[in-house]
């Protein structure tokens, strides 16, 4: 089934609560100490989407698999958030970190034709080159210091990674699993190196109020409530629709984080911009023509094809990544 145009209604949703993750994580790591944000959120949205899960009556993983999801969230929720969070304590801007994690698209194409053997045709190579040339025009004011490579680009490169590794980890092993459960049992996982963390380096909170406000925030807006728009779209849309969201989210981000932190873009963050988005903008378009071919020519191929032999549903829907996590 060839997936419905999205909405602009939808693509807002998705655009927006995703974008608010960034400053709204930032306000939340400078009003707490940032190990300590990743334990709420992480305990509270394993709770909240465990409880969704069961009352959906939805299978939990087990066995091998159990251990799959708990590979994916260690890579995709605990690698990612706990580098991403302390590049944020050690003043990385909240749309730097944007523009860096909006090349996942890219990165993840990359990984997967390492490890999923998925061809890389010319269109990919081209945004991977420009994925790298966002990353370097963004972090070019902070790349080297007097003491070598500034340490919030390699915790945002790593965050990168983790992100990408988790999502061509999940499409691998874990594609089958309910997102209810899967992002449920993520949590939790993820929850126990947050926590030990938490336990073993200084706990401090600056604001009360505002630590209460901003992690409330993380929880609901994005590790619920973004997290499930995201998916939503992905089944309804596809991968590659969803992709090309990318390309304005970083934007949206500057300018959620203009207002609200008062952080302005500087030259080299608005090159990495441009050239994100396009990067984004040509991969999803290259995913897009390659699951557009096969299927029409299987089209033409098969010109009996009933209604009811048709694929349908959300699984036939559902692109190569469709769990993801929000900032």
């Amino acid at each position: 089934m060839t997936p419905i145009r999205m909405p602009l209604r939808t693509a807002s949703a998705v655009t927006v609560t995703y974008a608010l993750g960034y400053p709204i994580g930032n306000l939340a790591v400078h009003a707490m100490t940032p190990m300590a944000v990743l334990a709420f959120r992480f305990g509270l949205a394993s709770m909240i989407l465990g409880v969704w899960a069961a009352v959906s009556r939805v299978g939990f993983p087990t066995g091998r698999k159990l251990g799959h999801v708990a590979v994916t969230a260690l890579l995709m929720q605990a690698v990612q958030f706990c580098a991403l969070y302390y590049a944020i304590q050690k003043g990385a801007p909240a749309v730097l970190c944007a523009v860096v994690i909006a090349i996942n698209p890219v990165a993840t194409a990359l990984l997967a034709a390492g490890f999923l053997r998925d061809r890389l045709h010319a269109g990919r190579i081209v945004a991977l080159v420009l994925g790298v040339a966002a990353v370097l025009a963004a972090c070019a004011s902070r790349l080297v210091d007097e003491h070598g490579v500034d340490p919030v680009v390699l915790l945002l490169l790593v965050a990168l990674l983790g992100l990408s590794a988790g999502g061509v980890y999940q499409q691998r092993f874990c594609a089958d699993v309910d997102f209810r459960a899967s992002s449920a049992v993520q949590n939790a996982v993820a929850f126990l190196p947050a926590l030990a963390l938490t336990l073993t380096t200084p706990f401090e909170v600056h604001d009360t109020t505002r630590a209460a406000f901003a992690v409330a925030g993380v929880v609901l807006l994005n590790a619920t409530l973004g997290l499930s728009l995201y998916v939503r779209a992905i089944n309804l849309h596809g991968a590659s629709a969803v992709a090309m969201l990318f390309c304005v989210i970083p934007a949206v981000a500057g300018v959620m984080s203009w207002f609200m932190l008062g952080e302005r873009i500087d030259v080299g963050i608005g090159i990495g911009l441009v050239l994100g988005a396009l990067a984004c903008w040509l991969n999803a378009r290259t995913s897009r023509r390659r699951s557009v071919t096969p299927a029409a020519s299987t089209r033409s191929r098969s010109p009996q094809l009933t209604a009811a032999s048709r694929p349908s549903g959300p699984s036939s829907r559902r692109g190569p990544a469709a769990d993801c996590s929000c900032p």
